[in-house]
């Protein structure tokens, strides 16, 4: 077995597991429209904890994946970061680096903090030499954090989520980062 990253802390956030105690909020979340907006739609209670459970399940099987994100000022759960492999998703099998937070949290700093963390991840804990981001053509938020993080739009990579036939989103925008480029960054 691979190491693990069962919490990560940065200033603010805490990355962790999943907890009964976030379905509620997590459920609230995925059903949000604002957050929702560059999805195909929002996730119901049954779709959302299905999803919580898979979340939690690939950390438990291999020591990283999306963490739970709790503000260390207050406690509160307030979405997801982390690595997500995308084996059937891309034409070549990589690791995304995503995030997805609570409508109320937008604005402060937080999707990159704890993308940052997952990078580190990334990058000196588990040794990758690439992660990727990706998003709908419209998600001007999602591509100012990926620029944030040094990542670099790849329009050569661009695509048509598989998953989504025929929906207007369809299209997908992919941004990458390589060891190298983090290892000069983080300087």
């Amino acid at each position: 077995m691979g190491p693990r990253f069962d919490e990560i802390r940065t200033d603010r956030l805490l990355l962790r597991h999943w907890r009964d105690a976030d379905r509620e909020p997590y459920a609230a979340l995925n059903a949000d429209p604002e957050v929702m907006r560059h999805f195909p739609n929002a996730l119901d209670l049954a779709a959302s904890d299905a999803m919580l459970d898979r979340l939690e399940a690939q950390l438990v099987a291999h020591g990283w994946g999306l963490w739970a994100v709790e503000r260390l000022d207050t406690g509160d759960f307030i979405g997801f970061t982390g690595l997500n492999p995308t084996p059937d998703l891309l034409p070549s099998p990589c690791v995304e680096v995503g995030w997805r937070l609570a409508h109320p949290h937008w604005g402060q700093g937080f999707a990159p903090e704890a993308a940052r963390a997952a990078l580190e991840v990334a990058f000196d804990g588990l040794g990758l030499d690439e992660v990727v981001s990706f998003t709908t053509t419209r998600n001007a938020s999602s591509r100012r954090v990926m620029t944030k993080l040094g990542l670099t739009h790849r329009p050569e990579r661009d695509f048509d989520h598989p998953r989504t036939p025929g929906w207007e989103g369809q299209r997908h925008v992919l941004y990458a980062i390589d060891a190298g480029t983090w290892r000069r960054q983080a300087r």
